[in-house]
């Protein structure tokens, strides 16, 4: 719907003096220099729509001595340009402008005693005179549609400015209203209720009996029960009951093929149900993965000769097959426990957790761990049952006040071992040094030096080694190969050389080969699959990825026909939890892709690393499982002794923004105590940081409560910037696109990267930008094309055609729907369908769509400093110099309409890279940036974090009473969660249309930054 003609017409002129904002400089002088748009537009920098430069000597700003020393220019420079006429003059008034200009410098007074002007200066009069109207307009427009949903937000008399902020007991009457004051006044323990055990339900009881006794006649549940009892876990029965019942926390370690994972939790459950008090039995069972939550309650459904749902079910993010309320057992992720903890603080349905393959020490389990620890105090009767591997059970069992421990031992066939020498001595395969290349563990050096250190210390560490190998008799080009340090590089073709020798020389089994990632994957899929040597007829190639879809997850459990050998390609997934029983060869790239986090440089990396021994121990222990096995490490028996023994635990190298926000919707008490009580507490720094980015977010407030705004991002299952965006999208009408960047963004990138085909993959992205600079909007384009494509039969095909993976686009809808059913819940939206037209009404609207990513991604703003074709360099506020990803659209464009672009990640691999980049202009940053201040100086500045925005005081007044005005509605809509009717006239519809057509308007402005240099370091 448009707007009014008058309402209209002040969005027009509003546009006229926010271009007056052009300069747009860093504050923070320290970190980063001046940067001043509006002397580049002056000298150059800027290009006319049509192209033409305003200046040719495109190189002067930066040949200036202020600009070189990092200050702004000097005042004979800035005079030389103060003395250009106006913007909006034309032809004749131009020239009256230097009349004008002239007469002033020989003294003539060009003011009449009545106060008009000669002729060359009715504009400026013109302007201030428009600019005193739609002063007045924007207070009469917005006051006069004053309606019962925001009457506390307009002033009551003409001309009022409207206060920012709303009281919390002001909030209307309402079911968020309860939740959140519940939130805000208590803490989990004041307001959990006292404890009340289970009531037993003797009817129930007798039904389960008489059920497990008629199961014990069934064929298919003896035969089940014989092979269960071939199980290690099965002689530890009595004493795993018997330790249950007594303790409330047990720890169970366990060798991998034990069988404690599937036999534990039907110990427990038969025991209770032969008891007579299978009513009081309901345990929870966690797992770290969605496919190992899966996988294992299947195995146990079928196990008791039952179908999933009946006393066995799972439930996982966006699937579940629930099994019934009591006397069941429920195998789930540990993110679907803390939904749980949300709606049941004291879990009171629940008589037992399951905490499986703690000794990952994920972020979650280690949060669920401690949650746990201090629930059980309020309830007794709860029992906890912590599994690990063998490698350090003994401090779970400290941690947790030296409770009982059992160890189950490991039934496995015997297991031979190669190293990467034996492995190139098999295979005769050569490696080669390459010239200038950085090997994979120098990625953080930057000169010649460092790799040189690098590359000594890796002599000084074989050298001895290679020396017992040729003692050994070893080859000479085993000895050469291992020479160099690119050895111990990824290296597919040895991997693939491998493969062939195992299935040429190797009797049949099924072959895992864990790589650190799905790049790799791919990599190794395709060589293997495009080789004439694996025929589809001899061999099944299988990938298998956490991010996959459920069903494709589930072939690679199944036997291929006789004859036909099955390979399957994994990550750190098939570790642990996942049982392929036909797997009896393992090659072991000795590489993991971990997620690690600098506190200092408040800075995450994401780089193959080297796997702990207790990685390696678990892949190893994937082989033998039904005969002899054999487990071939691509690292050197060098190597493996500087392996650490443990991975790092994920909360010592992660952002804990999102576990803050669980520790304040969870109602833990004060961040900092609590995090201090976790088994290995994180850096205090880390904890820092995560508070100060929820506050520039808004989340919480300045005594660490939750704010309205960050008590609905804690209750959405994606990151808190994330959510915003989605809380913004839905205010602004612009639900469905950005519904799809902000799945994208949680889950996977689409897009897929074949080998050979990265120009192709990125000619296609480019086209799907719409020539909008950004990787966002190629996420919602892709996404929405695909929908289409999808709707009349045709995915596959656009797929194909577009390098797009459609198991994961199928998943990103899917979380669209999910997303949308939380908005509905949260009454931001009334309808659980992402495409429906009224939450889309500004969906074609890239402009706001780019301003809702850059809303929700702020303080994620970086600065281009540098534009010479292909090389564009940027400046963040605590880097000097990063860079566009290379998979990024904006690496293709020469010239830019802005200087500002908003990013989703900063990570650090062989650089610092910005991921998935819009280019944004100033408007959404004064709009949904922090808190704006007004400075009066020589010239008027607007500023906010980092950023000053230059402009005159009139522009500024504006710019700061509109701001003001938005802040209101958007607390009040926090406050009072509700969808805007868009067929009345409500003011809230027109002040949002209002902004709408600004950001719109900016996007076509008529300038762009051409082809510039930055010669700073």
């Amino acid at each position: 719907m448009r707007l009014s003609n008058k309402l209209k017409e002040f969005s027009k002129r509003i546009i006229i003096f926010c271009r007056e904002v052009s300069d747009i400089s860093f504050t923070n002088s320290a970190e980063i220099r001046n940067f001043d748009t509006k002397t580049m537009s002056q000298r150059g920098f800027y290009r006319s729509r049509g192209g033409r430069n305003r200046s040719r000597n495109a190189r002067a700003w930066h040949d200036t001595p202020e600009m070189a020393s990092g200050s702004t220019e000097s005042t004979e420079d800035r005079s030389q340009f103060r003395n250009r006429p106006p913007r909006g003059l034309r032809g004749r008034e131009i020239g009256i402008h230097y009349r004008n200009l002239s007469l002033r410098k020989r003294g003539v007074d060009l003011a009449r005693s009545d106060g008009s002007r000669e002729r060359g200066e009715r504009w400026p009069n013109r302007r201030q005179a428009e600019e005193e109207q739609l002063r007045k307009k924007l207070t009469v427009t917005l006051d006069q549609r004053r309606a019962e949903r925001i009457s506390a937000m307009l002033a009551e008399t003409e001309g009022q400015t409207v206060a920012a902020g709303f009281k919390y007991h002001e909030i209307g009457e309402s079911e968020f209203k309860r939740r959140f004051l519940q939130n805000l006044e208590g803490n989990l323990k004041g307001r959990s209720p006292p404890f009340e055990p289970m009531v037993q339900d003797i009817e129930l009881d007798d039904s389960l009996k008489l059920d497990l006794k008629r199961k014990q006649m069934d064929f298919r549940y003896i035969k089940m029960k014989q092979d269960r009892a071939k199980l290690p876990a099965a002689d530890k029965r009595a004493e795993v009951v018997d330790a249950v019942r007594e303790n409330q926390v047990v720890v169970i370690s366990g060798e991998t093929g034990c069988g404690k994972t599937t036999q534990v939790p039907q110990f427990i459950l038969d025991d209770a149900i032969e008891r007579g008090q299978g009513s009081l039995c309901r345990i929870i069972c966690t797992q770290p993965r969605r496919i190992s939550a899966v996988s294992i309650a299947q195995r146990v459904a079928e196990e008791r000769s039952e179908k999933l749902g009946k006393s066995v079910g799972y439930q996982i993010r966006l699937e579940c097959a629930l099994p019934r309320q009591q006397g069941c057992i429920l195998y789930c992720t540990t993110g679907i426990l803390l939904q749980f903890l949300q709606s049941d603080p004291n879990l009171k349905l629940t008589t037992h957790i399951v905490i499986d393959e703690i000794h990952e020490q994920d972020i979650l389990s280690d949060f669920i761990l401690t949650i746990v620890k201090d629930l059980l105090p309020r309830r007794p009767d709860l029992k906890v049952i912590l599994m690990s591997a063998t490698l350090n059970a003994e401090s779970f069992s400290k941690y947790y006040h030296n409770c009982p421990m059992i160890h189950i031992p490991g039934f496995t066939h015997p297991v031979t071992v190669y190293h990467l020498e034996d492995v190139l001595k098999f295979t005769d395969f050569k490696i080669e040094g390459k010239a200038n290349k950085r090997p994979i563990w120098t990625n953080y050096t930057r000169d010649g030096k460092e790799r040189k250190v690098a590359n000594m210390k890796y002599e000084e560490m074989m050298g001895p080694f290679l020396r017992h190998l040729k003692s050994k008799g070893y080859p000479e080009h085993v000895i050469q190969s291992l020479s160099l340090p690119e050895s111990e590089e990824m290296n597919m073709e040895l991997i693939t050389a491998l493969i062939r020798y195992i299935c040429q020389s190797q009797p049949e089994g099924a072959i895992l080969v864990f790589l650190p990632g799905w790049d790799q994957i791919s990599k190794l899929h395709k060589m293997v699959t495009e080789s004439s040597f694996f025929s589809k007829s001899n061999f099944l190639v299988l990938p298998l990825h956490s991010q996959m879809p459920t069903i494709n997850q589930k072939e690679i459990f199944l036997r291929p026909p006789t004859g036909v050998r099955k390979i399957i390609i994994a990550t750190n997934i098939a570790e642990t939890s996942i049982t392929i029983d036909d797997v009896v060869y393992v090659i072991d790239s000795g590489k993991i892709k971990m997620k690690n986090y600098n506190v200092e440089d408040n800075l995450q990396t994401l780089l193959p690393e080297w796997v702990s021994f207790a990685n390696a121990k678990q892949r190893r222990g994937r082989a033998g499982r039904v005969r002899p096995g054999v487990c071939y490490h691509l690292f050197s028996q060098r190597r493996e002794m500087e392996l650490a023994n443990y991975p790092i635990p994920e909360m010592l190298r992660s952002r804990l923004d999102e576990v803050i926000l669980q520790v304040k919707i969870l109602q833990l008490g004060k961040v900092k105590p609590f995090l201090a009580k976790v088994m290995q507490p994180p850096n205090p720094i880390a904890v820092e940081n995560a508070l100060q980015l929820l506050n520039v977010l808004n989340a919480l407030d300045e005594d660490e409560n939750l704010t309205p705004l960050g008590f609905h991002l804690a209750q959405l299952p994606m990151d808190p910037q994330l959510g915003k965006m989605i809380l913004m999208a839905s205010l602004f009408r612009c639900l469905d696109p950005v519904l799809s960047i902000a799945a994208s963004l949680s889950f996977k990138d689409p897009f897929n990267l074949p080998l050979g085909c990265e120009k192709k993959v990125d000619k296609q992205k480019f086209e799907l930008s719409r020539g909008q600079k950004s990787d966002h909007l190629v996420l919602s384009e892709a996404v929405r094309l695909w929908e289409q494509a999808d709707a009349t039969g045709d995915g596959g095909r656009f797929c194909w055609t577009n390098f797009l993976s459609s198991s994961i686009l199928v998943m990103i809808r899917r979380m669209k729907g999910q997303l949308a059913e939380h908005l509905m819940r949260m009454k931001f939206v009334d309808s659980t369908d992402p495409k429906d037209p009224n939450l889309n009404i500004n969906s074609k609207n890239y402009a706001l769509i780019k301003a809702v990513v850059c809303a929700g991604l702020y303080p994620n703003i970086a600065v281009l400093t540098k534009v010479r074709r292909e090389k564009k360099v940027l400046r963040t506020a605590t880097e000097r110099r990063v860079a566009l990803h290379p998979k990024s659209v904006n690496n293709f464009p020469e010239t830019f309409e802005s200087v500002l672009f908003v990013y989703h990640l900063k990570l650090k691999s062989a650089m610092v890279y910005l991921h998935d980049t819009s280019m944004v202009f100033p408007m959404p940053l004064l709009f949904f940036g922090s808190s704006l201040r007004q400075l009066r100086q020589e010239q008027t500045l607007v500023t906010m974090d980092q950023f000053e925005f230059r402009c005159s005081q009139q522009t500024a007044d504006l710019i700061m009473e509109l701001r003001r005005r938005l802040d209101s509605l958007l607390e009040y809509k926090i406050t009072h969660p509700h969808t805007t009717d868009w067929n009345s006239n409500l003011a809230e519809k027109s002040l949002i249309q209002a902004i709408v057509e600004l950001i719109s308007t900016e996007d076509k402005t008529p300038y762009c930054v051409s082809d510039f240099e930055d010669d700073s370091d």
